[in-house]
């Protein structure tokens, strides 16, 4: 399969809406519409100064000119009693209802995955309903037993 990599310090509106149609079809909610989603993640990454190997992107397939399927890869910096530490945080991922089926979900990991085989990043870190947990551990992914604040959170006490 031929993914392409959407540079999301660069993103192109017709990126960005091209990825907002995708994932506010997959997640629908109310006041959320492919414009305002759009908006929000052309205004996102643009100062990002970490390392080069490690900008934010999106991995994306298209067919007839839609994106069919999409999984965000983003830097994030945690702390752990080691210290801070880079790590893969995975987003977004989804795969158009009309294309299900035909493995593109798992693609579109796998491709996200490769980072943290190729030593980019240790490890990444995601949270997924858990409905959705046993096609992530067919992935080789495992749950994390000890406790994880997210400091961005609504609540930065809550473990997600």
């Amino acid at each position: 399969m031929d993914f392409e990599i959407l540079d999301r310090r660069v993103l192109s509106e017709t990126d960005a809406r091209s990825v907002a149609e995708l994932i506010c079809t997959v997640w629908p909610k109310p006041g959320r519409t492919v414009e305002l989603y759009a908006e929000l993640m052309l205004s996102e990454w643009h100062d990002y100064r970490g390392p080069k190997e490690t900008f934010p992107r999106f991995f994306i397939l298209r067919e007839g000119g839609r994106v069919i399927a999409c999984a965000g890869a983003d830097p994030r910096t945690i702390g752990t009693s080691q210290g801070e530490m880079m790590i893969l945080a995975l987003k977004r991922v989804c795969t158009a209802p009309a294309a299900r089926g035909r493995g593109l979900g798992q693609a579109v990991v796998e491709v996200v995955f490769d980072m943290v085989n190729d030593g980019i990043y240790p490890f990444a870190l995601f949270q997924t309903k858990e409905s959705v947990r046993p096609f992530y551990e067919k992935l080789g992914a495992v749950v994390a037993q000890n406790r994880i604040v997210n400091s961005l959170g609504d609540d930065p006490a809550a473990n997600p």
